[in-house]
């Protein structure tokens, strides 16, 4: 299983309460039609103005190369738009879980 990670930080106008429920609200329930995403999560680190970044977000994928099929989808632009109107992507890192890795559950 492939993974992503990026570090979010929110554009000055962006409030903090308005990022998070567009991600309960739009972000996570779009997930089921992007095909390649087996779970996600956005998470967050600090709401100070000043922060470095803001939030991170995990995406557990089934290859890099499906989701990079899916992200040309009509459902993925769309997320693409508005997350850019409210906050920039400022580090990703991608790599591949060495298997079986661990669960509690």
């Amino acid at each position: 299983m492939d993974v992503v990670v990026h570090r979010i930080r929110l554009h000055e106008s962006t409030d903090p309460a308005r990022f998070e429920q567009w991600v309960r609200d739009v972000d996570y329930a779009t997930c089921p039609d992007i095909p390649s995403i087996r779970a996600f999560g956005v998470h967050r680190v600090s709401t100070e103005a000043a922060a470095p970044f803001h939030y991170f977000e995990v995406i557990s994928l089934t290859s890099a190369d499906e989701f990079a099929r899916d992200m040309k989808t009509e459902a993925f632009r769309g997320l693409e738009a508005e997350f850019d109107s409210m906050a920039s992507v400022i580090d990703e890192v991608a790599g591949t879980r060495v298997e079986p890795g661990y669960s509690a559950i």
